[in-house]
């Protein structure tokens, strides 16, 4: 064992960037094994190291993690990037689950049909811009720090980063409504460790193409009609 953290899925984003983000903004480096057949991943599943038989799974301090959001806030937590208080803490987790929202309806968008695409890419700009990035543009005006929730860093920072490029790479022009948003990408991804991640090569992963989404759907033996089914779902809820 090396001491890093052991990162299990397959050679996508999906749940497991946000954890790649988070570790990277951090400063920890970490290692990935990432399984490239169904028959990888039910060895997984048959070795019982998978509480849920889901993934994303972390190995780190002995203990063998699911749950994105349980993962998360363990390494938030940890890293020192969870508030000073339970106030603090709160106020990153509103932060943080508003994203989630806004991250999920852009990480189904390349499951769409062909002819429900310039749809659900509508549907999703309007959200993001009357919704979503209104919140975060605002929390920066009152707040009036470099930072959502106090003084420094913290996973909600990240996470808005994130989410903020996954939605530029939908449309570049997303955010020429938020000046405030504009600086705070600019400012936080000079952050040195984050900086890093942002370049070639890093553990990064590029957004679902045919042929990544091609090895999940065989991974993990999804249906066209589930896919739809979460793009709907998240269409009804707002």
């Amino acid at each position: 064992m090396t001491g890093k953290p052991v990162l299990h899925y397959f050679n996508g984003r999906g749940r497991m960037e946000s954890i790649r983000w988070l570790l990277a903004a951090a400063g920890v480096e970490f290692e990935e094994e990432l399984f490239e057949t169904r028959e990888e991943f039910e060895k997984l599943i048959q070795g019982g190291a998978l509480m849920y038989e889901q993934v994303p799974m972390v190995e780190i301090d002995g203990m063998k993690m699911v749950q994105t959001r349980a993962i998360l806030r363990y390494i938030a937590a940890k890293y020192d990037l969870y508030g000073r208080n339970r106030a603090e803490q709160a106020w990153i987790d509103m932060y943080v689950e508003g994203l989630r929202d806004l991250s999920d309806m852009i990480m189904f968008f390349p499951l769409s049909l062909p002819e429900e695409k310039a749809m659900n890419l509508e549907y999703i700009l309007q959200r993001a811009t009357t919704r979503f990035f209104p919140v975060y543009e605002k929390a920066l005006k009152d707040h009036g720090q470099d930072f959502l929730v106090g003084n420094r860093l913290s996973w909600a920072d990240v996470q808005l980063l994130e989410v903020i490029l996954m939605a530029e790479e939908c449309e570049a022009s997303v955010l020429s409504g938020f000046p405030l948003l504009q600086d705070f990408k600019v400012r936080t991804s000079q952050i040195p460790a984050i900086n890093r991640f942002l370049q070639p090569g890093s553990q990064r992963k590029p957004p679902l193409d045919e042929e990544s989404m091609g090895t999940a759907k065989d991974i993990f033996k999804f249906e066209q009609g589930m896919f739809l089914k979460n793009m709907s779902t998240i269409v009804a809820e707002y």
